[in-house]
């Protein structure tokens, strides 16, 4: 599968992901994908599993953002903002392709943060 159609599929997936389409959000994955959260330590085993984690979520978002999509070849990283509940999740999710499917996705998720006053003069704020 070329890089085009690789970027068109992310691109779906994320849309069904915001729109709340748990089929058409995880057809981008293989059967045997694997999807790992290292901060908690979790790994999902399966497309099944992890559509099944998905749909379970207590808490569904309430805006979605993608702030960047970046890649090459079979690996590619998407830098999104999740809204859950007014309280953004900044995340970034590594993809790795195999035959045009994700068969392996990691995913980093971090709350926002108070920026200190000591580096306040090299830096920009947005909003």
């Amino acid at each position: 599968m070329n890089e085009q159609n690789i970027r068109a599929a992310i691109d779906r997936h994320w849309a069904a992901s915001a729109a709340g389409d748990q089929v058409a959000e995880h057809e981008i994955y293989h059967d045997d994908a694997v999807c790992e959260y290292p901060q908690s330590g979790e790994v999902i085993h399966g497309r099944r599993n992890l559509q099944l984690l998905r749909s379970h979520h207590p808490g569904k978002p309430s805006g979605f953002v993608i702030r960047r999509i970046v890649g090459a070849d079979n690996l590619w990283v998407t830098e999104y903002v999740i809204d859950y509940e007014s309280k953004p999740a900044y995340t970034v999710s590594i993809m790795e392709f195999r035959d045009g499917k994700v068969s392996h996705e990691t995913q980093y998720f971090a709350d926002a943060f108070p920026a200190p006053a000591w580096r306040s003069q090299w830096v920009e704020h947005r909003s």
